[in-house]
């Protein structure tokens, strides 16, 4: 299963830049098949793609999420998500 994880962060700059290198090592260190993710060119939030056997380890994961433990997502989506072939 295919996943998207799309969040919108709190507004703290400070705190969303001390805090991302550890998010970006946790979603890393993950080794997830098919991991695809990045920030928002404005920094406002980011999306995440992954695979993984079911919903509730994709929630297992975001919820594990750094940005999520420190408090700093205003709201994410987490969404099965089944692109469309080439």
């Amino acid at each position: 299963m295919r996943f998207a994880y799309l969040y919108l962060m709190k507004d703290a700059p400070d705190r969303v830049r001390a805090v991302a290198p550890e998010h970006a090592d946790y979603w890393h260190g993950l080794a997830l098949r098919g991991y695809l993710g990045g920030p928002f060119m404005d920094r406002s939030g980011g999306l995440i793609t992954f695979e993984i056997g079911d919903e509730s380890e994709a929630a297992r994961l975001v919820g594990d999420d750094p940005f999520v433990q420190e408090d700093m997502i205003e709201e994410y989506w987490l969404k099965e998500w089944v692109p469309e072939p080439d």
